[in-house]
């Protein structure tokens, strides 16, 4: 029998005791052994839950009993969820994890912790809820070598900005919407600004290419200055506004990793992907592109890749699943300055002046707009060299475009 005990018993935690349960007769099948789930630890009192008797307090009670084989680790956070994974882990007892937050900041040192101890440390749904990228990154794309990873990657985000582009809501109405909804936090900090993308691409980009990625280490902008102007031109040449998190694997093995919102043209499949669902866009050099969709977060998605991984370990304990990367140094990440790409700019000029500093530009269009505001698309070049160009100029909006 492969015992389980869950840490937190919020959304996602309660989704994965609910799924062991209801799929249970299954998941037996599938590991060809009984899994159950012994305990459930949260500090809050849960008299009414179908697993009351599951229930401790104290992470001891769980760290200490040997029949333990699996601890699901979806607290949340970087602070305790890190003690406890490192404390489960010494024990030998593998570990299960939904947490963005503590892989993208610790996974190098919890990953060697785990072989060291003979167990495993696996987090298919830390990134992209129920879609599985991981996994695929690792196992069904390792002939070839990886290039680059794109990716519409909070369903937050993405919503926000569907409703600014379908229903003409500003940002701060769709982001109201969307906590009324339940798909935004009260507090919308890391999800808004792109913190929650970062710590995703920072995941993927330590799978793809090998190596830690930290989130100080990637330059990240958020959503809060996307406007409905720029939502109207964009969609005047047929693009789409869309938060993407981006790892690209430079000639000599650096990364250049960011987050930042793109204009994405109708003819990439990224721009058709709306609402709550993520998209990851992976590029090989054997298989061209491919792209992972599906709803990127929500109870019984999220539950659903937590416990595939339980699965993966509870057939067998001991196997070295070879799910790990280098570590990380302060060199291994790179400016996005060095890429080069068009770029939409929104500013306080006349189409003469936007042709004389920008060259041979795009000029957009969109009812209302004021007299003395210009919007267009320049040729491809770097963010520096754009910035040299508008020298001086006063800006309201300049979006990197999805070439």
């Amino acid at each position: 029998m492969v015992q389980v005990a869950i840490l937190g018993f919020g959304t996602v935690g309660s989704g994965v005791a609910e799924v062991l349960t209801t799929n249970g007769g299954l998941i037996d099948q599938r590991v060809n052994d009984l899994v159950r789930l012994k305990y459930i630890l949260d500090v809050r009192d849960f008299p009414d839950s179908p697993y009351k008797e599951r229930f401790v307090k104290d992470f001891s009670v769980i760290e200490n009993d040997p029949e333990v084989d699996i601890v699901v680790e979806t607290i949340g956070g970087a602070k305790i969820a890190l003690e406890f994974t490192t404390r489960a882990l010494k024990a030998g007892k593998s570990v299960v994890t939904s947490n963005k937050e503590l892989v993208a900041t610790h996974g190098y040192e919890l990953l060697q912790l785990a072989r060291e101890h003979g167990c495993s440390y696996l987090f298919e749904a830390s990134v992209g809820g129920g879609i599985p990228i991981l996994r695929p990154l690792t196992s069904c794309l390792a002939a070839n070598e990886l290039e680059q990873i794109t990716g519409i990657l909070n369903g937050t985000t993405n919503y926000i900005l569907t409703r600014m582009i379908r229903a003409g809501l500003t940002f701060e109405q769709a982001l109201a919407e969307a906590q009324a909804n339940g798909y935004a936090e009260k507090d919308p900090t890391a999800d808004v600004d792109g913190h929650d993308a970062c710590r995703k691409i920072c995941i993927l980009a330590a799978l793809a290419f090998g190596r830690h990625v930290y989130p100080d280490q990637v330059a990240t902008q958020g959503i809060r200055d996307v406007t409905l102007e720029d939502v109207a031109y964009a969609d005047s040449v047929g693009y789409k506004i869309k938060l993407l998190g981006r790892a690209i694997r430079q000639p000599d093995g650096k990364v250049c990793a960011f987050v930042a919102p793109h204009l994405v043209p109708a003819s990439n499949p990224l721009s058709g992907v709306e609402d709550v669902f993520n998209a990851i866009s992976v590029t090989g050099n054997a298989i061209g592109d491919a792209m992972f969709y599906g709803r990127g977060a929500g109870k019984l998605p999220t539950a659903s890749a937590v416990v595939a991984d339980v699965i993966d370990i509870a057939k067998d304990l001991k196997r070295d699943r070879r799910n790990d990367w280098g570590p990380g140094s302060p060199d291994l990440v790179v400016s996005a300055d060095c890429l080069t790409s068009p770029w939409y700019v929104r500013a306080k000029l006349s189409a003469v002046q936007a042709r004389e500093r920008c060259g041979d530009v795009q000029l957009l269009a969109r009812n209302g707009a004021p007299a003395g505001e210009c919007a267009f698309l320049t040729a491809p070049m770097t963010e520096p060299e754009l910035l040299e160009k508008l020298s001086g100029v006063e800006t309201d909006s300049i979006l990197r475009v999805l070439a």
